[in-house]
């Protein structure tokens, strides 16, 4: 066993004193050791209940014959993060879990490991620490919030950002903006949208590397910690069959997982992070594939914010394994690729059926023919853009207007809180990208106000940033080259004409070649917004949008 590194031998009686120290006993002590990673906060609704999960998870693990061992991570909430110095350290933060989960499991061996997550960057930078330790690991997320009610209607935190902006509008009042406040975020979980947490909580089942349920049981269910405690039994199951996470993770779980992704039109950052975990996984993953699983996978699904299905309703119509039944019926499916639960993809859908077909349409019958996130190139993103091709209006598919230029969140957020955004206009939003933020912060404050103003079919925005996956609209995110990179971001004027066309996948803006190169040499980069700390670190390692924003390592 791995564990043998710190407890075997003659020379390891210290170090069981140590454990012994902890209460262990010899039994204990000679048994597999599972570190659990565990991401509870006091901070994050989607965390606030994880350490009742991790409960269920030693039980399991207790009755396989494991000693389970606890240890933590930090946690950033993205929604309270949001629209202020805060959202720079999101990004961030995914490293920084990554990093501390492969320090804590190889300074203290483990045998395996189970990682009891939630919420958007921890899922993805538990993820990727499992792939680069690679020793057997089942993922258990905290699952997602219920839905609120306000008059007669569902609704959740994107309903709330947008009705800031419907009140400085003059369509709400401010106590109706109070009782939605107090209902919209109405019990433990991750915000209960399909945006960038229960994305990804529906793309670790889909990769293979969480349970059936996963993604999609709601978090206050008993049912939810049943799954814990099957993730703590069944990690001594992979243990026993020595499945790691690169067994798991192949070309094949990615292209699944992209499928997926594209069939219920999830948060765009799930690009961001699927280009990270492949990554860690070894995997030459591009924005090109990402676009021709697109083209060819139908959209099955809109769940919030595109539409007005939730999480516990995909739940109830099947969950992630009934979306991959229906989309394998295309091909687009890579059977035989493994999971957690120690069979194939195949053997795990074999049975499954949709439930409700309002919610899970059929591929004969698609809301869309191409899938929910498209990528984008032109003269304005040489490296690819992507945008929430399910959540815009197909009168925004087409747009071309002024460019409205602001440096920063904050300027283009305080121009439309103002008014000073009108029909036609294009937000071009710069300098908020990896190492131009630092830490690429979504912007769901700028993007909910323009929708909650009803500008949503006549006003496009634009960045090197990113969205929340509550984002909806015709905005387009992580534009590569950034602006601080240098990418013609940077030197795009105000007045100029912007072109989109999401049939075409192109952005552009109307200038020549000739014009772009002449300005990029008059071009100098902005001094740094941050340079001190771990952020002027991050910023001088990062590398763009469209390569995943991880760290670049030293040759």
């Amino acid at each position: 066993m791995r564990s043998d590194l710190m407890k075997k031998g003659v020379e390891r009686a210290p170090h069981r004193s140590l454990m012994k120290a902890l209460g262990l006993t010899d039994e204990e002590i000679n048994q597999p050791i599972i570190g659990i990673a565990n991401s509870f906060n006091e901070v994050i609704p989607g965390h606030m209940h994880l350490n009742n999960l991790v409960k269920a998870v030693k039980e399991g693990i207790r009755i396989k014959g494991g000693t389970p061992i606890e240890f933590n991570t930090i946690g950033v909430c993205d929604g309270i993060a949001m629209n202020h110095l805060g959202m720079l350290y999101s990004l961030p933060s995914r490293e920084l879990i990554a990093d501390s989960i492969e320090i804590m499991s190889v300074a203290h061996p483990f045998d395996a490991l189970v990682f009891v997550t939630n919420c958007d960057k921890i899922v993805p930078g538990m993820l990727m620490a499992a792939l680069r330790v690679n020793i057997p690991s089942v993922v258990v997320s905290g699952g997602p919030m219920l839905t609120g009610k306000f008059q007669g209607g569902d609704v959740d935190v994107s309903s709330v950002f947008e009705a800031v902006g419907t009140v400085q509008a003059g369509k709400m009042t401010r106590k109706e903006l109070k009782e939605l406040e107090e209902t919209a975020c109405n019990s433990c979980g991750s915000c209960a949208g399909m945006f960038t947490a229960n994305s990804m909580n529906c793309l670790t089942e889909a990769l293979g590397m969480g349970l059936p349920g996963n993604g999609t049981i709601p978090a206050p269910m008993s049912s939810r910690y049943r799954l814990a405690k099957q993730a703590g039994m069944q990690v001594m199951a992979m243990l026993k069959k020595n499945i790691k996470p690169r067994d798991i993770v192949t070309m094949d779980a990615v292209k699944n997982a992209i499928a997926f992704d594209m069939a219920v039109g999830c948060s765009t950052n799930t690009i961001l992070h699927l280009l990270a975990i492949a990554h860690e996984a070894g995997i030459n993953l591009d924005l090109d594939l990402f676009h021709k699983i697109s083209e060819k996978t139908p959209l099955l699904s809109k769940l919030s914010p595109a539409g007005k299905d939730h999480l516990e309703d995909l739940d109830a119509a099947g969950g992630v394994q009934a979306i991959m039944k229906e989309v394998s019926k295309k091909g687009l499916i890579k059977k035989s690729a493994m999971t957690v639960t120690g069979k194939t993809v195949g053997e795990n859908i074999k049975n499954v059926s949709v439930l409700n077909k309002e919610v899970i349409r059929s591929c004969r019958d698609p809301y869309a023919k191409k899938g929910g996130l498209a990528i984008l190139w032109g003269n304005l993103a040489p490296d690819g853009c992507v945008i929430k091709r399910s959540g815009v209006s197909e009168k925004m598919y087409k747009h071309r207007g002024p460019a409205r230029v602001f440096n920063s969140e904050g300027a283009a957020s305080k121009a439309i809180f103002k008014g000073k955004i009108k029909k036609g206009d294009v937000v071009v939003i710069r300098y908020e990208g990896p190492k131009g933020g630092p830490g690429m912060r979504e912007m769901l404050s700028p993007t909910a106000a323009i929708m909650g103003q009803g500008l949503g079919e006549s006003v496009a925005l634009l960045t090197d940033g990113r969205f929340s996956g509550a984002t909806r609209g015709p905005c387009l995110g992580h534009i590569s080259p950034e602006a601080m990179a240098g990418g013609p971001i940077a030197v795009v004027r105000e007045g100029d004409i912007i072109n989109l066309d999401i049939h075409k996948q192109r952005i552009d803006v109307e200038i020549t070649d000739s014009e772009i190169k002449k300005r990029l040499k008059e071009w100098k980069p902005p001094k740094p917004k941050i340079n001190h700390g771990y952020l002027l670190r991050y910023a001088e390692h990062v590398t763009s949008a469209n390569a995943g924003a991880v760290l670049k390592v030293s040759p």
